[in-house]
């Protein structure tokens, strides 16, 4: 934990914050905090600062934020990531992964090699998906937690959804049969579009290009998918 994440409910008239639980238990067992030492610590969807712990018992950590030392969280990275639906045993690190880089987008859609029971898993429930988002941006010291949608339908996604979603923005279609390399260091914002890990069929990469997106390659190697993501955004938007 590199941030300490608490929602602007959670915070007192007197800038007292009680935590209770894993974030506690973490501080305690892990960080081993004493009292007076500070926290860096953030306001979900808003400022980084410190706070100073001011208690300490068995599984209860009180502490006390400096409003002054408030300041922006990092600013996020101008890609869309569109998503074929992982391996659940996946989705965890893609989804924390994603936060920690700076994606504040996620659209996870289905195609041909996306197994039907892959939707099932209890790691696309809402407190799932949410919990991992925290983690990543725990790791990254960021506050805005990314937007997750969830498309079932590949042929209603690309043709009603995906025009709009990328109007605005260059669309980048991760192909490795493409002929075409993957641009470097972007100056604009973009859609990141990346199959599962046997890739799209020809008639999903074709769909895909007839709504606006850009085939393109990072070399002959077939990745998996939880190294795709870093490495592409790690092109794309150099830190």
């Amino acid at each position: 934990m590199n941030l300490l994440i608490i929602n602007p409910s959670e915070l007192s008239r007197e800038n007292l914050i009680i935590l209770e639980g894993r974030r506690a238990e973490h501080l305690d067992n892990i960080l081993r905090v004493n009292v007076n030492q500070l926290i860096r610590t953030g306001l979900l969807n808003g400022s980084i600062g410190q706070a100073k712990v001011t208690h300490i018992e068995a599984q209860r950590v009180v502490l006390e934020l400096d409003v002054s030392s408030l300041k922006p969280p990092p600013k996020p990275i101008p890609c869309q990531l569109i998503l074929a639906m992982p391996r659940p045993k996946m989705m965890r690190r893609v989804l924390q992964n994603t936060a920690s880089m700076g994606v504040k987008e996620i659209h996870l859609i289905n195609c041909w090699k996306v197994e039907k029971s892959y939707w099932q898993t209890p790691w696309l429930s809402e407190q799932a998906i949410r919990e991992n988002l925290l983690l990543g941006l725990e790791q990254s010291a960021d506050t805005v937690l990314p937007e997750v949608s969830i498309h079932k339908l590949f042929k209603p996604f690309v043709e009603d959804i995906l025009p709009e979603l990328i109007r605005t923005r260059r669309a980048l279609l991760a192909h490795p049969r493409s002929d075409k390399r993957c641009p470097v260091d972007l100056n604009e914002a973009s859609s990141l579009i990346i199959g599962p890990e046997g890739g799209f069929t020809d008639y999903e990469v074709e769909k895909l290009q007839e709504a606006g997106a850009e085939a393109v390659h990072v070399g002959e190697r077939i990745l998996r998918v939880e190294t795709a993501i870093p490495a592409l955004l790690s092109r794309l938007y150099p830190a």
